[in-house]
């Protein structure tokens, strides 16, 4: 059974680009037993080269979604220790908050043999305060923890740990994961939808509730050359980092603690963070951030700013 729509739905129609061959110039040959070969290469190209416009509507989480969120926490975590199945588990059973993100109106006459439950994102939050003492979120505490001491000093890490055991102020896992080809406007509807619904969790005294600080794990590269393995991470420059999710620069713009480390050795595949822009190589990175809870407004404000459409 497919999960049921929000009643207010987040749909955004983006082009979405296939794979791309190079089109090869068009090379006017005398010789004549050429141009048929010429003529085919002309027709390929025009098949390879298509955009598609897809709309994505929001839909609230539900046991089918599985699958596909678990999937995506692989892709923020690797190899880390964590489990990440347990965590999918949790995100479901608190589905009064958070979406996934899935194709609308998928047509029965489509070529495409297209999964209508495919999941291309989602948005949730985990209150690693409320859920002290559950195997996953203590993994992600130590995990953290761990890195920080590590890439960001013994002091950021006795800060970080004294947080995350004050009870009086919960700190929130904020997830947001997507595929590389969904555009970031849809991450402004997205934040929109999960601010109310925290506000109506804790109106109501439902898990999750208000959290004083966020904590946010965010995909990110710098250019292979300026990579030090011996360097500690702690505060690197704003210019250095690319954001898998273009909107989470803003999120790095008001933290109050943030480090990164890198993911280099975790990264086998394209979709964990092989990349490289204008054959430049890039090294993988993850980038934690801690943001304070009275930041988010002016976040927020930022993204209706740059991503409205």
């Amino acid at each position: 059974m497919a999960s049921r729509p929000k009643r207010r739905a987040v749909v955004n129609e983006s082009p979405v680009p296939r794979d791309e061959e190079e089109e090869e110039d068009e090379v006017e040959d005398e010789d004549e037993d050429d141009e048929d070969s010429d003529e085919e290469d002309d027709e390929e190209d025009e098949i390879v080269n298509e955009e598609v416009n897809i709309e994505f509507e929001a839909y609230s989480i539900s046991d089918n979604d599985y699958d596909g969120i678990k999937k995506l926490l692989q892709q923020l975590f690797l190899k880390a220790p964590v489990n990440t199945a347990e965590l999918t588990d949790l995100l479901i059973q608190q589905n009064h908050i958070g979406s996934v993100i899935k194709q609308t109106d998928i047509s029965e006459d489509s070529d495409d043999d297209v999964d209508e439950d495919e999941i291309f994102g989602f948005i949730s939050l985990l209150n690693l305060t409320e859920r002290k003492g559950t195997p996953c979120a203590e993994q992600i505490k130590e995990l953290i923890l761990r890195l920080c001491e590590k890439n960001g000093g013994k002091g950021m890490a006795e800060q970080l740990e004294k947080l995350f055991s004050d009870a009086t102020r919960p700190v929130g896992l904020l997830l947001s994961e997507r595929f590389i080809n969904v555009p970031p406007q849809i991450a402004l509807p997205l934040h929109q939808q999960l601010r109310k619904e925290l506000a109506e969790a804790h109106r109501t005294n439902k898990s999750c509730g208000k959290c004083h600080f966020y904590l946010l794990i965010s995909k990110t590269f710098v250019e292979a050359g300026r990579s030090n393995s011996k360097k500690k991470w702690s505060d690197p420059k704003k210019e250095e980092l690319m954001f898998a999710n273009a909107e989470e620069e803003f999120f790095y713009e008001k933290a109050l603690l943030k480090f990164s480390y890198s993911v280099q050795e975790e990264s086998d595949t394209c979709l964990g963070g092989r990349w490289s822009f204008d054959d430049v190589p890039m090294r993988p990175l993850r980038t934690v951030m801690l943001i304070p809870g009275d930041k988010m407004n002016e976040i927020m404000d930022k993204l209706k700013e740059h991503l409205t459409v």
